[in-house]
């Protein structure tokens, strides 16, 4: 299944609407006094839509790789005359000061650090006029998030594995390629030193125990992934060997999750575990020797988990509508 150009219409039609959609909005937010009592918009003048604030990061992630990637678009125009009202130095700015704060350390750690160097890595290859224009005025946040990665990265003794927004693997995973894209040495040392501390002695990963009720990430298939690029072809073979002996035997792994609610802002998460696992289960599959069974057993089952999360990504359902997109972008997207 691949992607066309109308499916990526149909993507980019959501965050084009929710991108200016306000409410209902769910914002984490440290108050240090009465002043900070402000609407989303007033607080985040860019990333304000898309119910919080790291979907809106990905929802124009999202839009600059659909335009991107399928210069036909139907709303190049349109997507042209929302980074143009959003992505002002102003506003940077002020997003960049929401940061900086006293008690705001973790705020959007580390999914929405990620998110913001993967939407500088979009527009640095946007080869859209005014792409660099928007990338430079992104740059003092982006600045800001490279300089929280590496304060964060150095001090997590422990991976965090949970198939949500706090999963380790995921977020080193976005960042590693930014900073191969940049060719930042330094980030990349950063993330490649981390995910070897994190991950190169795991073994016999106990994935019989995913799904969660609430993720949209697999710990065990993001991990995987992080370590195929941080390995490179001839380790990871290997290492994956020991870490899934035998994914096919793994059912619950394989098996698309099922979803009993999707207007639950939470059990509906288990729609993007199924658009993620399958990316995750593509790419980890094409760095398996072609006659690793593994590697067929992974293809087979991203087909059975995109054929299970597609539907869901356009569906009236705004606790869906709101992000999914981002994750079916990736699952459909080809592996090179």
């Amino acid at each position: 299944m691949q992607l066309t150009v109308d499916q990526a219409a149909a993507f980019a039609a959501l965050p084009l609407r929710s991108l200016r959609h306000e409410y209902p909005n769910h914002i984490m937010h440290v108050l240090n006094g009465p002043q900070d009592v402000l609407s989303p918009r007033a607080m985040h003048p860019v990333f304000y839509g898309c119910y919080d604030w790291h979907s809106a990061v990905h929802g124009y992630w999202l839009l600059a790789r659909c335009a991107r990637l399928y210069p036909s678009l139907p709303q190049q125009d349109a997507i042209t005359a929302l980074f143009d009202e959003h992505f002002t130095v102003e506003n940077m700015q002020q997003e960049c000061a929401y940061f900086q704060t006293p008690g705001r350390t973790s705020f959007e750690r580390p999914y929405g650090f990620a998110w913001i160097v993967a939407l500088a890595q979009e527009l640095d290859v946007w080869q859209h006029p005014k792409a660099k224009t928007w990338l430079a005025a992104m740059e003092p946040l982006t600045v800001e998030i490279r300089s929280r990665i590496f304060s964060y990265f150095t001090k997590l003794s422990y991976p965090i594995r949970v198939g949500t927004h706090y999963n380790s693997a995921f977020s080193l995973k976005l960042i590693l390629d930014f900073a191969r894209h940049r060719r930042d040495v330094e980030l990349e040392d950063l993330v490649v030193s981390a995910s070897r501390r994190y991950y190169l002695n795991d073994t016999d990963y106990p994935a019989h125990y995913e799904p969660g009720g609430d993720e949209f990430l697999s710990a065990a298939l993001t991990e995987a992934l992080l370590m195929s690029d941080v390995l490179g072809p001839d380790a990871f073979p290997g290492w994956f060997a020991e870490y899934l002996p035998a994914p096919g035997d793994i059912r619950c792994l394989m098996t698309p999750a099922d979803v009993s609610d999707h207007s639950d802002p939470k059990i509906a998460h288990l729609n993007g575990l199924n658009l993620s696992r399958a990316w995750c289960m593509k790419r980890v599959a094409r760095r398996l020797p072609k006659e690793a069974p593994a590697s067929a057993v992974l293809e087979a089952a991203a087909q059975r988990h995109i054929e299970a999360g597609l539907p869901n990504v356009v569906s009236g359902e705004y606790a869906g509508e709101h992000w999914l997109a981002t994750f079916a972008m990736l699952a459909l997207e080809p592996v090179h």
